[in-house]
């Protein structure tokens, strides 16, 4: 899943972002509210973690215009002041959690689950598609009775297609869910990744589930 971070402290970001990734989260930055702005509105995540000290466009009226344009996505503020009437001010502007600086990473995280967890209530704790099994909690993949081990990247990539399965899926969005949001659009890395992911999910199986539409994308299905 996809996550933005906006956060003008570079340290605080890169720790976030790293941390995220370790999590099977794709994260990109935002170090002003001016980027964050434009990053929320053009493109697709699936959370939003927001300081609220930001330049240009503080988090407050960055998370009132994100509302105003009638962007759901949930919304994790993270700011050092712990008052009450501070955290009435954000919930009231549309964030779905408040989280004081300094914090445990552990706490971000299982906040973050949870929002996307009640954002999400029609989601299921695993994705099927034949009988290949994600689970989304635990990130094992299994196909069978066989487990399929994955880096973060391989991973982020099945769990994607699996989402939209039976759907072609174009290069560009796997770039643009998987990757950085300054990410080269023409390189070929998806088509390596998705050989890699290919080896391991159809190899040693009758049935191959991972097609590729010559010039458009790919499509997982069980037919």
């Amino acid at each position: 899943m996809r996550i933005l971070i906006v956060e003008d402290e570079k340290k605080v970001a890169s720790f976030i972002k790293k941390g995220m990734e370790e999590e099977y989260f794709t994260a990109d930055i935002a170090l002003d509210g001016k980027e964050g702005l434009k990053m929320a509105t053009s493109e697709d995540y699936d959370a939003i973690i927001m300081d609220i000290m930001l330049p240009f466009i503080d988090g407050i009226s960055l998370l009132k215009e994100i509302r105003k344009r009638e962007i759901i996505t949930p919304v994790l503020m993270l700011t050092v002041k712990d008052s009450l009437k501070d955290k009435v001010e954000g919930l009231d502007a549309g964030a779905d959690d408040y989280l004081t600086k300094p914090f445990a990473f552990e706490e971000l995280v299982a906040r973050i689950r949870a929002l996307l967890r009640r954002h999400e209530s029609s989601k299921t704790p695993t994705l099927h598609v034949g009988e290949l099994v994600l689970d989304l909690q635990s990130h094992k993949v299994l196909r069978g009775e066989q487990e399929i081990l994955l880096t973060p990247k391989e991973y982020a990539i099945l769990e994607y297609l699996m989402r939209n399965s039976n759907k072609v899926v174009s290069r560009t969005k796997l770039i643009e869910h998987v990757y950085e949001y300054h990410f080269d659009p023409e390189t070929n890395i998806i088509d390596v990744y998705i050989n890699k992911v290919r080896a391991k999910v159809d190899n040693n199986f009758d049935k191959p589930l991972i097609h590729t539409i010559r010039g458009i994308g790919y499509i997982i299905k069980d037919e």
